[in-house]
């Protein structure tokens, strides 16, 4: 399928995607192929209609799959679509007119403050490098915010430690500052210290790395957070984004500015921000009934 490789080639090089981004999409776009069974040629692109989309997307909601997940699909469609009218091989896409389905909304539930104090007074031995490193990827999150993409692209050459500040390479190669604290820098340096004797020869210039010495990857960032959180929350979705949202909904319940989570945070715009203060609000209205004169009568 060479238009679906160039499609690829333009995610990946154009639009800078990541890597797990454009593995999503590709899989939707084949499974789509394979419902019409065609090798997706420029001829049998120009002939699909929006009819034999809506077709996949009624075998998709009778097959039970959800309406965020059949979205989610259509999305990468859409993405290939508009596409292929970039490079002149249809006109104008198919699904121009296309309305999402409705999603039901998750709440996401952050963490509690005490459920936060309680994962980070465990224990940790300062001399064991997968305990110092699991503890300090804990720490990073929560501190600072950084997507769980963002923490294990994170480089040595990107910590300021004189000016206390982390430089993050968020989405769409987009850089930003964020600050560090003194007692997290204070474990940074302890654990960089470690890495350094038990790995004196590592060219690797990854801050977070495995016990083979290579960059760590997402899932076993996942893993640490939930084993941790898994001895202190009992709630039911414990992973790096919870941390994240824990990280924002925090700052906005003692009083920052909405503006300056969201440059922390690093969105584009203030709609992506406003997910957490739902939460702030929540405890705003809780502080409003316990104090004012009011609120017993």
């Amino acid at each position: 399928m060479v238009l679906l490789q160039q499609f690829k080639d333009y995610l990946l090089l154009e639009k800078k995607y990541a890597l797990l981004t454009i593995k999503n999409y590709e899989r939707d776009l084949i499974q789509f192929f394979n419902y019409l069974d065609i090798k997706a040629t420029e001829f049998e692109l120009q002939i699909i209609d929006y009819g034999s989309i809506r077709s996949w997307i009624v075998i998709l909601i009778e097959e039970g799959i959800s309406n965020r997940t059949v979205n989610r699909k259509i999305a990468s469609l859409k993405a290939f679509f508009k596409f292929l009218v970039k490079v002149q091989i249809i006109e104008s896409s198919p699904l121009l007119l296309h309305k999402m389905l409705k999603e039901p909304k998750k709440a996401q539930v952050p963490f509690s403050i005490n459920e936060i104090e309680n994962v980070l007074d465990q224990y940790y031995n300062h001399d064991d490098f997968e305990s110092l490193r699991n503890y300090l990827i804990i720490l990073l999150l929560y501190t600072t915010g950084i997507r769980r993409s963002e923490l294990i692209n994170l480089k040595e050459i990107d910590i300021d430690f004189e000016n206390n500040t982390l430089k993050v390479l968020g989405k769409r190669n987009k850089e930003r500052y964020v600050p560090l604290l003194n007692s997290v820098k204070e474990v940074l340096i302890n654990y960089l210290e470690l890495k350094s004797k038990r790995y004196p020869s590592y060219s690797n210039e990854y801050v977070f790395i495995t016990k083979k010495g290579v960059k760590v990857y997402e899932t076993l960032v996942y893993r640490v957070v939930n084993s941790y959180f898994s001895k202190a929350s009992s709630k039911l979705k414990k992973s790096p984004h919870i941390l994240r949202h824990s990280f924002a909904t925090h700052l906005l319940n003692e009083g920052a500015d909405l503006n300056s989570v969201k440059d922390l945070l690093g969105h584009s715009s203030l709609a992506s921000t406003q997910v957490y203060t739902h939460n702030s609000i929540a405890e705003l209205k809780k502080v409003y009934r316990g104090a004012h004169p009011r609120s017993k009568s």
